[in-house]
């Protein structure tokens, strides 16, 4: 029998803790909790989870500390759920190495759906070195990062050096979404201008070389002030 997923939920609101608790053990996940950001930084250190859901405002300490902490060592996927519903808020724990932010209130089919994407995502990065190459297709597209390749219904589509970086840094990280800063500092490195108009612009082109309709996208979405995400494989 497959082991079960484990699941640390840092959260100090008991109504919240217990809903979630139940849920997920309904859904065959094992479950740990903790209700201040110093237990579950012991619990994550002790007991190595699968996935961390964390709340933001804890009693103790800010979750973005938790956050910057558990990134320093460790890649295990960290869905935020807060009631901080500014955008600032968002883009900072994702710039810090969020996975997801979920606002409060949320459904539970969002919190389930965003549980699996992000377990898909983590076994992906953990797979073999061979997998690392493995092409992303979606759809009608196709992205062999061996062949530096984009094929859409078998037709060769050209981008540009910087179009081709945008696409591959999405694509190897699909399902996610990626801040404007996170996809600046990967393309155009660390020093470059935090400047989004350079990136719209080529996101433009790429859209328009991809999507039937870019008003309607199919491969990469738009997050509103936060930044872009890329449709899973085999949409």
């Amino acid at each position: 029998m497959q082991p079960k997923v484990n699941i640390l939920f840092i959260e100090d609101e008991r109504n919240i803790l217990t809903f979630v608790r139940k849920l997920l053990y309904g859904h065959n996940y094992k479950v740990t909790t903790a209700i201040t950001g110093t237990e579950g930084l012991q619990l994550i250190n002790s007991i190595c989870p699968d996935l961390i859901l964390l709340d933001l405002g804890l009693p103790d300490m800010d979750g973005q500390t938790i956050i910057r902490q558990v990134r320093e060592w460790s890649d295990c996927p960290i869905i935020v759920i807060s009631a901080r519903t500014n955008e600032h808020e968002k883009v900072k724990a994702l710039d810090l190495g969020a996975d997801y932010y979920i606002t409060k209130p949320f459904g539970s089919a969002e919190l389930l759906a965003r549980i699996r994407t992000s377990l898909r995502h983590s076994t992906r990065m953990n797979s073999s070195s061979d997998q690392l190459f493995h092409p992303y297709k979606c759809g009608e597209l196709i992205l062999d990062f061996e062949k530096r390749t984009l094929t859409i219904s078998g037709n060769i589509v050209h981008l540009t050096p910087i179009e081709y970086k945008i696409l591959v840094f999405l694509a190897q990280n699909c399902g996610k979404v990626m801040t404007y800063s996170s996809i600046i500092n990967n393309v155009w490195g660390p020093y470059a201008d935090d400047n989004n108009r350079i990136l719209r612009v080529n996101m433009t082109n790429i859209r328009r070389k991809i999507e039937k309709n870019p008003a309607d996208p199919q491969y990469i979405f738009t997050e509103v002030g936060v930044g872009y995400r890329m449709s899973e494989e085999h949409c």
